[in-house]
């Protein structure tokens, strides 16, 4: 396509843009369990207006705009208040789950080679760790070493700690793992690596926004923020269940001392001195800006609120889905992640693929994933208010497909083209 020869219309170029959304998932309906997480029209207000206000402001360097940098301090102060961090605790913002987890692996590696020596490092994690955690291992030059979750589909700390030798920088738990939704048992994993003395992560880019809240409204959970000794870094992802637009994650590190290995500075430049904490240089200040309104339209009540509506949604959703016969849901989810499989007790064979297209053609969208053969839902409050009309739809579904199998088998979680 080449760039036109003469400039557009503003309407001209929306209705065109409009067109192109036409084949888009509708998260605005309910009916995305993912990718987009719906807060309610008052904060889509608020968030549009202050969208016009930092459409165009650049985060590369705060000095020329203070007020971005003065947001990004204050969003990493709350979400390290929520992480229960202390005083000295210190992050920074990154434009995802990513990127902040790149910057986990990439400070554990400067660590490593800082204090201890290492020049060969290793990370060790359980097989439901982001794949990020891969990604992060590939571009920064660390051995990977993936174990097998126990049967209940968490981190099996024995077999994680017979992987840890002198060279492990890194050993990371996930609160919750995304695949099926259970937190990794973080106390511990996180004594385990305090031993080797290396770095461990939580990866709560899933839950850093949803897991303080289920601890004030009353849910038990088990130990998993810097309230556990030997947690040295958490990311959580405001454009999750923090309810921002994307690109908005934040990794928060203990200490500044720690905080320090994740930065970039290099003053050998004739540009002058150049420093950077992620892997981007110039940032957007849109998501930083708009993560900052978001934490304060909301407040601690509107957060209580949005997380019960997204908890018994997800708990309604795993109780009708253990009741339709045919279906089950992988081990015991414990915030808002819900993996559906086929039940391996059914005397037909069920394909839960077949029946995430059945599901898809009356508008309904799941991420799927394997092994095994699961459709993936990450509840939200935006959902809460179709779930019975999500599970009448499931239960017409697998109906419907009976014996059929699915031709397409991907389970895409990427973006190639």
């Amino acid at each position: 396509m080449p760039l036109p020869a003469q400039g557009r219309s503003k309407d001209d170029i929306l209705e065109e843009l409009r067109a192109k959304q036409a084949g888009d998932v509708r998260w605005q309906d309910g009916k995305t369990f993912g990718m987009v997480y719906d807060g309610g029209p008052s904060l889509h207000e608020v968030q549009e207006a202050v969208a016009v206000e930092f459409l165009h402001e650049n985060a590369l360097n705060t000095l020329a705009f203070p007020s971005l940098g003065a947001m990004q301090s204050e969003v990493v102060r709350i979400t390290a208040d929520l992480l229960h961090g202390g005083p000295d605790a210190a992050g920074f913002m990154t434009s995802g789950g990513t990127e902040s987890i790149l910057m986990a692996v990439k400070s554990a590696r400067e660590r490593g080679r800082a204090e201890r020596g290492i020049e060969q490092p290793n990370l060790v994690v359980a097989e439901s760790a982001h794949a990020a955690f891969h990604k992060g291992a590939h571009y920064f030059g660390l051995e990977m070493r993936k174990v097998p979750v126990r049967a209940d589909w968490r981190a099996d700390v024995d077999t994680m700690a017979a992987a840890i030798d002198d060279n492990t920088v890194l050993v990371v738990g996930s609160a919750p793992q995304y695949p099926q939704g259970v937190i990794d048992p973080i106390g511990e994993l996180a004594a385990v690596a305090a031993e080797a003395g290396a770095n461990f992560h939580v990866d709560a880019c899933m839950g850093g926004f949803v897991l303080p809240f289920m601890e004030e409204l009353g849910y038990e959970l088990p130990p998993w923020d810097f309230r556990v000794e030997g947690v040295t870094s958490i990311s959580a992802d405001l454009h999750k269940l923090g309810y921002a637009p994307k690109g908005a994650s934040v990794i928060v590190h203990r200490d500044k001392e720690l905080r320090r290995y994740q930065t970039f500075v290099f003053d050998g430049w004739l540009g002058g001195f150049y420093a950077s904490p992620g892997m981007q240089g110039t940032r957007p200040g849109l998501p930083i800006a708009l993560a900052w309104a978001t934490l304060q339209h909301l407040g601690r009540e509107g957060y209580l609120r949005l997380t019960k509506m997204a908890i018994d949604a997800a708990r309604r959703m795993v109780e009708g889905i253990r009741a339709i016969e045919g279906l089950t849901v992988l081990g015991e989810p414990e915030a808002h992640l819900v993996a559906i499989a086929a039940d391996p007790a059914r005397p037909e064979p069920l394909d839960v693929f077949a029946v995430g297209d059945a599901l898809l053609a009356r508008g309904w969208f799941h991420d799927r994933q394997t092994p095994p053969d699961s459709l993936h839902a990450t509840v939200s409050a935006g959902n809460a208010p179709v779930i019975e009309d999500y599970l009448r739809d499931l239960a017409a579904c697998v109906a419907e497909v009976a014996g059929a199998r699915a031709d397409d088998r991907a389970t895409n979680y990427a973006t190639l083209e």
